[in-house]
């Protein structure tokens, strides 16, 4: 989906209508997003918290650390 970009072919526009098709399903309900952990700023006791998830191989949708 993005080697139009990467290679910067006159068609890039068609880029961004794949997107804004999920926006719309995504705003209409109709998909939804995987997140399923939140653990809020990155730092060192949460990036071991979302590891660990990870090892016991129970985490199921994204994990999301923020702040970097």
């Amino acid at each position: 989906m993005f080697a139009r970009s990467s290679f910067g072919t006159p068609e890039m526009i068609e880029q961004g209508r794949p997107l804004d098709e999920l926006a719309q399903l995504f705003d209409a309900g109709a998909i939804r997003a995987t997140l399923a952990e939140h653990y809020g700023r990155i730092d060192a006791a949460n990036l071991r918290r979302a590891h660990a998830l990870v090892e016991r191989g129970t985490a199921r949708g994204k994990i999301v650390l923020e702040g970097f």
